[in-house]
């Protein structure tokens, strides 16, 4: 047996996991000896979807929105979907409450549940295998928050092409694209990857993207070419609670660079503020007042479902 091998069969798999509680095809179990078969097709192809639904003071944020996100992108892949809604709720409320337990803390932490559906176990091949009963997999952790600094100053953020592949309406789980646009923003210490589709705003490596512009809100069309974030629903409803014009259109490059404010927006980030992009200095170069008032918005939401 050479060094290698005497190395790799000493670690355990999955030894540097918690040991929290996750849910896989009808079992719950700890998420260190969670398994799949190495057929399974997210694994061969990433031939599947996820959800990332935010947790705050025990209850899931915009739950219905998710689901129905996870019903679209299903739809695309032509799985149907293997649970109901209120299943789905079920498993996610279960893993919520067993990590605040484990958490010990008095008030429920704030946590992300991921809920992943791939096609199944088959033999490789491209074709969409029929007959295949879909793989399941829930967990949550813990949600970490932008530091209160960053959120006092703004973001970096750095522009690209989109390379992606044209289908970026589906929640996939196939993502090296997004990993290699997400890693240039990282190489430079900057928050996120700004992208520009045939020199026109499309969104960035994990969030969608808003533009600020004389006391308008503009966002990018829900067509095939960017992600429906769960916040273009929110954001719609804030900014007409706040006296904002809100407009969904095609938006240039230029428009980007003379925004007012730039904003990003996610399960995790909330609503954020761009301050820089590409090292040039947005709007005056501090989170803006339609920032402002969309963070408090999105605050007083999250307190009303938790209420």
């Amino acid at each position: 047996m050479n060094s290698s091998t005497s190395l790799h069969s000493s670690l355990a798999p999955g030894a540097d996991l918690p040991a929290t509680l996750c849910y896989l095809n009808g079992v719950y179990t700890a998420l260190r000896d969670a398994k799949i078969s190495v057929m399974d097709r997210g694994f061969i192809f990433g031939d599947g979807v996820y959800e990332v639904v935010p947790v705050y003071a025990g209850e899931p944020f915009r739950f219905a929105q998710h689901m129905a996100r996870l019903d679209r992108s299903l739809a695309e892949l032509r799985i149907g979907n293997p649970l109901t809604h209120a299943e789905w709720r079920e498993i996610a409320q279960t893993l919520v409450a067993d990590f605040t337990r484990e958490d010990r803390a008095e008030t429920p932490p704030d946590q992300l549940i991921y809920i992943q559906v791939t096609r199944g176990v088959a033999l490789r091949d491209h074709v969409m295998t029929r007959g295949v009963v879909p793989t399941i997999f829930v967990m949550t952790n813990l949600m970490k928050p932008v530091p209160a600094a960053q959120r006092a100053t703004g973001v970096a953020c750095v522009s690209a092409d989109d390379f992606r592949w044209e289908k970026a309406h589906i929640k996939s789980t196939s993502l090296l694209g997004a990993v290699f646009s997400r890693q240039i923003s990282a190489d430079v210490g900057a928050m996120e990857t700004v992208m520009f589709r045939d020199g026109y705003l499309s969104e960035a490596a994990a969030s969608n993207v808003w533009v600020v512009k004389d006391g308008c809100v503009l966002g990018t069309p829900k067509d095939h070419l960017v992600l429906e974030g769960i916040r273009y629903g929110l954001i719609e409803v804030l900014c007409r609670d706040a006296g904002f014009r809100f407009e969904l259109r095609r938006i240039s490059r230029a428009e980007v660079f003379a925004a007012d404010e730039l904003l990003l927006s996610s399960a995790t980030k909330e609503i954020l503020s761009i301050t820089q992009l590409d090292g040039l200095v947005i709007g005056n170069g501090q989170p803006g007042p339609v920032y402002t008032e969309l963070y408090a918005g999105y605050q007083r939401t999250k307190k009303a479902q938790t209420a």
